[in-house]
């Protein structure tokens, strides 16, 4: 009976010291299954979090590609790989064909869109409109064949766009360099330069750029081609700069155009896209970084670079716009024609009107003039076989230039050529009873005292030095009224000096 009893307190003891064993295996092994499985969850939630946290802060777009041969849809690709949730927006002209290697009805492609610019009548005008699908705080402008690295290079740039407004971050090895931009809307003109440091109007080079979509909703319009070139244009019209950050970069993607063939058409197409770029942008003249000038406008070979003259209102005065520089290179190209013509046969002329007082104020004709007036003594009109003849009928000169008697005056027009109407105005005038006068109303030239003629003077006018009445200011006030040279109206008053 007391064996039987040793025994079954001896199972009891053992039974015991199991449980005792199993509670302390618990108490230390929890503790360690819990720090093994909770960083991969919490991993995974916070790399979800830090995807959906970037797809509500960017959209990425992909604007300018060749559809003969690109590598949009590895760049693509690439963006979906790192970054799943992110929109893309790959925006073109006309529908690429071949079509891109995408199939957006693939679940896996619901944040990708393609966007045709191109009128269709199966498209509103939203469908249509990039700045309509753009709903996060920034837009990533990705060039084709570019591949995204990691997630902090997005994330600097973030937090840098967020200080700065716009930055820029290479696509491989190759250095940006940094572009400074005079644009003068006014005069239709642009001048580039090489600028130190990395805050820039326009970058060279293969770059993404990170911008503000509340800046971009700002530009006339912002994805017109060639881009980024458009692009800078517009930011450098609101005063916005574009910040380098040289410590990150993008990887490149497929080498692209390396057929001589392919090359010679990517040269073509941006040459052609330039020129419409600038015609888009109302850019007539524009100044490398290497100091050459190129024009975008008239030549004397076009129409002039302006439409009809209402009521002695040009065109462009009505875009808030003074006369296009190709406009002002033409006029003092046939103002320099007219007076060395008049000096070979020894007719007595002066600068008259509003060319006189643009030489008064700058040297120059007047920023908004749109022609040259010249007076003369009618007594010399025959001196000039030129003017002889077009009393007649219209007659080209040894030089291209026309030589015609107005329409809608007793005075005479010398054209730019039979193309381009660029014209100086010649202005005959007659003494009687010590006045100078005309034989019929023209322009808004008024008679004057010939003393003004009595001697005559010389101005600096377009380069040159050309005859002028001798008291200027007496002789402008009487013509037009007191205070002219320091104040001149301009036509219609459409905008201040």
């Amino acid at each position: 009976m007391r064996l039987k009893l040793v025994k079954i307190l001896l199972v009891l003891a053992l039974v015991g010291n199991i449980v005792v064993w199993h509670r302390i295996w618990r108490l230390f092994a929890a503790p360690s299954v819990s720090l093994t499985a909770t960083p991969a969850a919490s991993t995974v939630e916070t790399s979800q979090k830090v995807h959906r946290g970037l797809a509500r802060s960017v959209t990425i777009v992909i604007r300018q590609f060749e559809t003969f041969e690109n590598d949009v849809s590895a760049t693509v690709e690439s963006v979906m790989t790192a970054f799943p949730l992110i929109p893309i927006l790959i925006i073109c002209d006309q529908l690429p064909y071949p079509p891109l290697e995408l199939d957006f009805k693939n679940n896996t492609m619901r944040y990708v869109k393609l966007i045709n610019l191109q009128l269709n009548f199966n498209k509103s005008f939203d469908e249509r409109n990039p700045l309509f699908f753009i709903r996060t705080k920034f837009v990533l402008f990705l060039p084709d064949a570019t591949r995204l690295s990691t997630k902090q290079v997005l994330q600097s740039m973030i937090i840098q766009a967020s200080k700065l407004g716009a930055v820029s971050v290479p696509v491989g090895a190759n250095p940006l360099s940094c572009i400074g931009m005079a644009l003068r809307v006014k005069e239709w003109s642009l001048e580039m330069s090489n600028i130190d440091g990395s805050t820039c109007d326009s970058i060279i080079g293969r770059h993404g750029t990170m911008i503000e979509a509340r800046t971009l909703r700002k530009l006339s319009d912002p994805f017109i081609l060639p881009f980024t070139d458009a692009f800078y244009i517009q930011t450098t019209a609101l005063g916005a700069k574009v910040h380098i950050m040289n410590d990150h970069h993008f990887n490149e993607g497929k080498p692209l155009f390396r057929s001589h063939q392919a090359q010679w058409k990517v040269e073509q197409l941006s040459r052609s896209r330039e020129r419409e770029m600038f015609e888009k942008l109302g850019i007539k003249k524009v100044t490398r970084v290497s100091g050459s000038v190129e024009w975008y406008g008239c030549s004397r070979e076009t129409p002039r670079c302006f439409g009809s003259v209402v009521n002695g209102i040009p065109s462009y005065l009505y875009q808030n716009r003074y006369t296009p520089p190709c406009c002002l290179t033409g006029l003092r190209r046939v103002a320099h024609h007219v007076f060395d013509k008049l000096e070979e046969v020894g007719i007595r002329f002066w600068i008259e009107g509003d060319s006189l007082l643009g030489a008064m104020r700058n040297g120059d004709i007047l920023p908004w003039g749109h022609q040259v007036d010249v007076g003369l003594n009618r007594d010399d009109i025959m001196r000039s076989p030129w003017l002889a003849r077009a009393r007649n009928k219209p007659v080209t000169d040894n030089q291209g230039f026309i030589w015609e008697k107005a329409t809608e005056g007793e005075f005479f027009k010398v054209q730019y050529s039979k193309t381009n109407h660029l014209h100086v105005n010649l202005l005959p005038f007659y003494s009687e009873n010590g006045t100078m006068m005309k034989d019929a109303w023209f322009l808004k030239n008024k008679d004057f005292p010939e003393q003004f003629l009595h001697p005559m003077s010389s101005i600096e006018f377009a380069g040159r030095q050309v005859p002028c009445p001798n008291n200027i200011r007496d002789f402008l006030e009487i013509k037009y009224y007191k205070g002219v040279i320091e104040n001149p109206e301009v036509p219609g008053k459409l905008f201040p000096d």
